[in-house]
């Protein structure tokens, strides 16, 4: 395999990753898959009772975790699922890469599932000591 397909196949396990911990995983798992000051933006998305918000690094990206977690939005027990489809990997370099994905939210997944939102990820990820991590992701629902 060439440099850009493996780094392609990492990036798709990160992005992976990060939708099933979301769901049902462990949250310091979770937060490895991010750097260190990466940025979680987000509009106001009134089909899931959330407001605009945007979270920078580890703290405020965990502390928005939990906070959909208590309200049984996601996470363990809510029977949530975050769906990746149409991925498109542009690897810039070998440290950096930017993706644009759409995404369907589930929720009721173990009876009749319901589609709760669905929208895109434009996402900007860098290789470090650790591998591939989210830097930035901008989440637009619709």
């Amino acid at each position: 395999m060439s440099a850009i397909a493996d780094a392609d196949a990492e990036i798709r396990n990160v992005l992976a990753r990060i939708a099933q911990l979301a769901d049902s995983g462990d949250l310091d798992e979770y937060l490895t898959l991010f750097t260190d000051d990466a940025v979680w933006g987000m509009p106001d998305n009134p089909s899931v009772g959330m407001v605009a918000n945007e979270r920078r690094g580890h703290a405020e990206i965990r502390a928005g975790a939990v906070e959909r977690r208590a309200s049984g939005l996601q996470g363990p027990g809510t029977n949530s699922r975050h769906v990746l489809t149409t991925i498109a990997v542009n690897v810039e370099s070998e440290s950096r890469a930017t993706v644009r994905s759409y995404f369907l939210f589930f929720a009721s997944t173990t009876t009749e599932p319901v589609l709760r939102t669905m929208g895109q990820y434009d996402d900007v990820l860098v290789r470090g000591a650790s591998g591939w991590q989210l830097a930035h992701r901008m989440i637009t629902p619709g």
